[in-house]
């Protein structure tokens, strides 16, 4: 089964959104963050238990680890936890089989609520749990002109994660290819109201990306 049937993360969402958010001007603030080459690949810290957000822990057998230097600035820092977040959360409602699944919706809304939801749906269709090891490293994290939004972007490496059947416990394997590196930009509005999180509300997912290679 191809990958791009099975894992089904390739979308190119909202382009105009993200394009809108940054403005015209150059009062943005950027950092380039090149967290694959630090340190040992474990996950960074999760901000769950400092948020009192809800579970968002996966099965045993999948590993995610997040490769990324924390940003100085607090608020770019805040942002890219909770984007991390809601990775966690997508792949936490993607073993629970449960399109409706608390986590994501409350790391995400708009566009990127409905993204993590059509990913679980595709994995209950299809009869699958993750399972190996999901990489996501290279992070930027940049202020939008405004200075409330944040972008984050980062690589994904899914050369080592895979779906297993459900009903038979077979793990479906596939190869490495270009179509194993995706590039993800999520714009991260502030908390509101009574949240205390950081919400993905655009998300784009770029496949075969080149640039995650290296």
């Amino acid at each position: 089964m191809a990958r791009r049937t099975l894992i089904l993360t390739t979308v190119t969402a909202t382009a105009a959104l993200l394009l809108t958010a940054c403005g015209g001007g150059g009062s943005g603030k950027t950092d380039d963050i090149k967290g694959a080459d630090k340190g040992a690949q474990s996950p960074s810290p999760s901000a769950t238990t400092a948020t009192g957000g809800p579970d968002v822990s996966v099965p045993k057998d999948l590993n995610l680890v997040f490769d990324f230097a924390q940003p100085s600035d607090a608020k770019q820092a805040a942002a890219l936890a909770d984007a991390e977040n809601y990775v966690r959360a997508l792949k936490h409602g993607i073993a629970k089989q449960d399109p409706n699944d608390p986590a994501y919706q409350y790391y995400s809304g708009g566009q990127a609520a409905q993204y993590a939801k059509s990913q679980i749906q595709a994995w209950v269709k299809g009869g699958w749990a993750p399972t190996g090891t999901d990489k996501y490293y290279d992070s930027k994290v940049t202020t939008m002109t405004g200075g409330k939004r944040v972008l984050v972007s980062f690589c994904r490496n899914q050369a080592k994660f895979y779906g297993k059947e459900i009903k038979t416990g077979k793990v479906l394997y596939t190869k490495e290819s270009l179509s194993s590196y995706e590039k993800f930009s999520l714009l991260m509005f502030p908390p509101s109201g009574s949240s205390h999180a950081w919400k993905a509300q655009v998300a784009e997912v770029a496949g075969k990306a080149k640039e995650c290679q290296s």
